[in-house]
């Protein structure tokens, strides 16, 4: 599991640096194998806004971006990315920034038109691809916060300057598999109990549970709780919780799933969000093994072949998830 700092303080203060805790959890018996720092050796990427936008005239792919970073007068910068349009917030590395892998941004020409610097996806900034949004896989990063303003750090923003303790959680400490035990953890070491606020739960709406039926096998799962939700919009989750998963190492989706994901890393306790619209023509949900040959369509739309052995949720014909 690995552990944001940042938001471990959310819960309990204290005033050990990053490798002082990471002595402190190991002595206690939960192992520290890496205390990480996505900015480390990195800098001078900032917040840019595209003020202007045209094709390269010797080249059917690069664009020609007019960029505010903040700085008197607007940069030019070619770039081969897609997915940049007018008007966008995005990361630029600017002339002299140093980058993962080594790479040092100067100044050059791209078919004989100057660029001053360079437009960046995540993965530029050091991200593994396996928790980059689907969205942006192929192209930059696109800001939607409205609070920032051009020549922001890129590194506060994307949550890149918080430090993040790699935990090699044994089995018998399992309790600290989540934000809320080690906050806890940290607690007993310090003698401190932390702020975990109850959650009041409101609830509104008409029952539904009348002409719906939930069925669990009780040797695989003796307690399933469901709870459903209504006029819900799917859109992308706020940057600061984007943030807290890529931190965890967990791909941010969409609002919905990324609010289940949340939650797990804060409680510990796994969750899952579905459609409702997918149990409409059964009416049900069960808990089962899966059957043989039985298939599963994943999040990321890839298909995989299920094992008996394998638990799934079902709309009573067929596995969901």
């Amino acid at each position: 599991m690995q552990v944001s700092i940042k938001w471990l303080k959310d819960y309990i203060d204290f005033d050990w640096s990053a490798e002082e805790l990471a002595d402190r959890f190991t002595m206690a018996g939960v192992p520290v194998e890496n205390v990480i720092r996505a900015d480390e050796g990195l800098d001078k990427v900032v917040t840019g806004r595209i003020e202007k936008l045209e094709k390269h005239p010797d080249s059917d792919h690069l664009q020609i971006c007019q960029m505010n970073v903040g700085e008197k007068e607007l940069i030019q910068i070619i770039t081969g990315a897609q997915n940049v349009a007018e008007g966008q917030v995005v990361p630029v590395a600017m002339v002299g920034a140093h980058l993962p892998n080594g790479l040092h941004i100067k100044k050059g020409k791209l078919r004989g038109i100057e660029s001053n610097g360079m437009i960046c996806g995540l993965q530029e900034l050091g991200f593994s691809d396996s928790v980059v949004p689907p969205k942006y896989a192929d192209g930059i990063w696109v800001f939607h916060d409205p609070d920032l303003k051009p020549g922001d750090s890129v590194f506060a923003a994307l949550g890149m300057d918080d430090y993040v303790l790699d935990f090699d959680i044994t089995p018998n400490r399992a309790d600290t598999s989540s934000m809320e035990g080690a906050a806890y953890e940290v607690g007993a070491l310090i003698d401190q109990k932390p702020k975990i606020e109850d959650v009041v739960l409101k609830e509104d709406g008409a029952d539904w549970t009348g002409d719906f039926t939930a069925v669990a096998d009780e040797k695989i799962a003796p307690k399933y709780y469901l709870r459903k939700l209504t006029g819900v919009k799917i859109a992308e989750s706020p940057l600061w919780l984007q943030a807290r998963l890529w931190n965890a190492g967990i791909r941010p989706i969409n609002n919905v799933v990324d609010a289940t994901n949340y939650v797990m890393l804060l409680t510990g306790q796994p969750m899952h969000a579905y459609d409702a619209k997918l149990f409409d023509k059964t009416k049900k949900i069960e808990v089962r093994l899966a059957k043989e040959g039985e298939k599963l369509q994943l999040l990321n739309e890839k298909e995989i072949d299920l094992d008996p052995q394998d638990i799934v949720i079902t709309d009573g014909e067929q596995a969901v998830g």
